[in-house]
């Protein structure tokens, strides 16, 4: 599986053992900045640009996921979604992690480097990525749906209406 990783300045330090974790699991790993501390950097273009990655990857029929870090993991989930075609999912724990690839099919994952250890993250991804998503007819519909909106923001009639 490819991997693309992106952060700030507050996740550098997890984003740097984190690809030598996957590496030791076989993984090919993309690191997409920051290539140094800088405690002022701005994730926005990180993120995005792993989150481009990861779309185009799987476009080309390469099994490719995201992971993108910060302080609390929100800015950067708020970022990787701008992209077209990516689930960019909070992560914060291990049923998170397995629910954001079981039901939602996430393609990427946000995590608060400041909100867990080093120990927790690394449960929290490898449970993400080695959980298949479940292709129940609900989750493929609303998928779907989100997808709908996404490309021509097209939505499902309003039931008030």
């Amino acid at each position: 599986m490819r991997i693309h990783i992106a952060t700030d300045h507050a996740g550098l330090e997890f984003s740097t053992q984190l690809q030598h974790h996957l590496a030791e699991q076989g993984h090919e790993v993309v690191d997409h900045g920051p290539i140094e501390y800088d405690p002022v950097d701005d994730y926005p273009a990180f993120c995005i640009r792993a989150a481009q990655a990861v779309v185009a990857d799987q476009r080309a029929g390469v099994p490719a996921l995201g992971i993108v870090f910060g302080g609390s993991g929100n800015g950067e989930q708020i970022a990787a979604n701008k992209v077209e075609g990516v689930r960019a999912a909070l992560v914060w724990s291990i049923a998170t992690a397995e629910l954001a690839r079981e039901h939602n099919d996430a393609n990427v994952i946000a995590i608060g480097a400041r909100q867990h250890s080093f120990e927790e993250v690394v449960s929290f991804i490898d449970r993400f990525v080695e959980t298949p998503f479940s292709h129940d007819e609900r989750h493929v519909r609303r998928i779907g749906q989100i997808a709908a909106y996404e490309q021509d923001g097209s939505l499902q009639p309003d039931p008030r209406a």
